[in-house]
């Protein structure tokens, strides 16, 4: 989405674009904190260390800027939608020298712990709901093929 944006002088007109339903704002929103994502908060520090030891990521100064207008823009605030943990981890992975494709893992990896965690809880107490989308009926082993044999 930021490299989609260009530069800090588009983001006004993403913002618009947004607000009239011609694409979506990632990184903001969450199920549970209907407000500021206290991890938002604390991951975007972090990225600030690890631009430190990387250079900084161009790209930072469009997300910057895209949280500024939409925490000041009634819109986004009305809808509770704030910047989640996701909004600057995506940076931090991108000065890492992780491929934009590997993203969705990235962004699933740390999940698994909890995922895994609530599916442990629910059978310690015989919870009768479940979520589906727990039970995995995919491949059970598959072989990485590189994108470039794809």
């Amino acid at each position: 989405m930021l490299s989609e944006i260009g530069c800090l002088e588009n983001v006004p007109a993403f913002i618009r674009s947004v607000k009239e339903g011609h694409g979506r704002l990632q990184g903001f929103g969450h199920r549970v904190y209907k407000n500021y994502d206290p991890r938002a908060k604390i991951i975007r520090d972090i990225a600030y260390d690890v631009f430190d030891v990387t250079g900084k990521n161009p790209l930072l100064d469009i997300a910057l800027g895209l949280e500024e207008v939409a925490l000041a823009d009634e819109y986004f605030i009305s809808r509770k939608l704030y910047p989640n943990v996701d909004f600057y981890s995506g940076l931090i992975y991108q000065a890492m020298g992780f491929p934009v494709e590997m993203f969705p893992v990235l962004f699933a990896v740390p999940r698994v712990a909890g995922w895994v965690a609530h599916w442990v809880e629910m059978l310690e107490h015989n919870t009768k709901i479940a979520r589906p989308r727990q039970l995995y009926v995919g491949h059970r082993r598959r072989d990485y093929v590189p994108m470039s044999s794809r």
